[in-house]
């Protein structure tokens, strides 16, 4: 008898401790929803520096991000080559951009506009049945990709 009435405290215990968490998650999520800061004093050079660095990311047009490399090649009909790779992939995947560099001796051809990793290797795993060589390669200037949200109203 002793022994259940232990168990029944204990259990009571940690059903009001339990509550009380529960009590405190509602509290403190309700308080986040009707929250809101507002900054009363601030120094000019702040909003200046914002305004900047806004300007700034409107003005460049890029961000870093990763492409796909699908072509290498230096020395004889190497630019030729590259031409013939860039339009046979615009040809099967219109809608991925695809870009021809030079940076000598070299031309390069990558595809893609990823902002992650993940992404570029999801399309690297639908290519590598014809571009068994592709692979990814960080770059500094990537075009703005297309968010989901944009693919659904632009399909609308």
């Amino acid at each position: 008898m002793i022994f259940l009435q232990k168990k029944i405290k204990a259990l009571r215990k940690s059903y009001t401790v339990l509550l009380a968490f529960l009590f405190v998650c509602n509290v403190s999520l309700i308080a986040q929803k009707k929250g809101k800061v507002e900054i009363i004093v601030q120094d000019s050079r702040i909003t200046t520096l914002v305004e900047k660095h806004i300007a700034f990311n409107e003005s460049r047009g890029c961000i870093n991000g990763f492409r796909i490399q699908i072509f290498f090649d230096s020395g004889n009909n190497s630019k030729s080559n590259a031409v013939s790779t860039l339009s046979v992939f615009k040809a099967k995947h219109p809608e991925v951009g695809a870009y021809l560099s030079f940076q000598e001796p070299n031309y390069k051809v990558r595809v893609g506009d990823y902002r992650t990793r993940m992404d570029a290797q999801r399309f690297l795993h639908k290519i590598t049945d014809d571009i068994p060589n592709a692979f990814i390669v960080k770059d500094n200037a990537i075009n703005y990709p297309c968010l989901e949200d944009e693919k659904e109203k632009d399909e609308e």
